[in-house]
């Protein structure tokens, strides 16, 4: 006998007839996403830098009508383009993951101004470009933004980056705080460390640290990310915005002495 209960839950998660625009979605957690909220219905815009390879390899394993676009968000007229092209293919736009993201690692002393600009620009300054095109023209939707938990534990070396992440956080509060009367909800989801090719052998000791102290005891999956972003853009998190959804195996809440 069919169990109404499990086809509600999958009702809930479901984005059928939704369109969905993820940046950086030619590698690293990107694919994962794309290929997540594609499982649940949803048709994709597929933006990649310079990856062409990586994306198509993406699209070609999507079930529902996928476009892939290139676009240098660092440059605004691009991005504005790659928004326009998208809208002329689909119509509407439903939900925005800010996927894409720079990450460099030099010291803070050392750092020249055009690195730290270039930071903030692609981390940044470009959510902030896509998420006002996009809120434009969006009705009842959901943008999540990929933060981390770098974003309030800064690294050495990773001062731009961190810096870049913590913006990010307060910009997803400050445009759900003035998108929601739009119906345009808008989260973030913070990762810990994420397992990537080859991680275990290019920095063995790092991986075995994390580890030891993560009380889940293991590294995130790109697919933890892929389920976080999934629930914040389905109706299961309808009344859910300005949040920021920590994924990092319990990471955050050791204790830092």
């Amino acid at each position: 006998m069919d169990n109404p209960m499990s086809s509600s839950i999958g009702s809930t998660y479901s984005l059928e007839g939704q369109v969905a625009l993820v940046t950086g979605a030619s590698s690293g957690i990107g694919p994962y996403i794309a290929r997540r909220l594609d499982e649940q219905g949803a048709r994709l815009v597929l933006h990649y830098h310079q990856n062409e390879k990586g994306v198509r390899s993406v699209q070609d394993a999507l079930s529902n009508d996928s476009l892939a676009l290139r676009a240098d968000l660092g440059d605004e007229t691009a991005a504005e383009d790659m928004m326009k092209r998208a809208l002329e293919h689909f119509g509407q736009l439903s939900i925005l993951v800010n996927c894409a993201a720079e990450q460099t690692l030099f010291p803070l002393a050392a750092m020249t101004m055009e690195q730290w600009s270039s930071m903030q620009k692609t981390n940044v300054d470009a959510v902030f470009l896509l998420s006002q095109l996009f809120v434009r023209q969006a009705d009842v939707a959901s943008i999540v933004n990929i933060s981390s938990i770098e974003g309030s534990r800064p690294a050495r070396g990773h001062g731009h980056y961190s810096t870049s992440k913590a913006a990010l956080e307060m910009l997803t509060r400050a445009c759900a705080l003035e998108f929601g009367e739009r119906g345009v909800r808008i989260n973030a989801v913070a990762p810990g460390l994420i397992r990537r090719p080859d991680i275990e052998t290019d920095w063995p000791e790092g991986v075995a640290s994390w580890c030891a102290a993560a009380p889940l005891g293991r590294l995130g999956e790109p697919d933890d990310i892929a389920d976080a972003v999934l629930f914040l853009c389905s109706k299961a998190s309808k009344f859910i915005t300005g949040t920021v959804l920590t994924v990092d195996g319990g990471m955050s809440i050791q204790p830092g002495w």
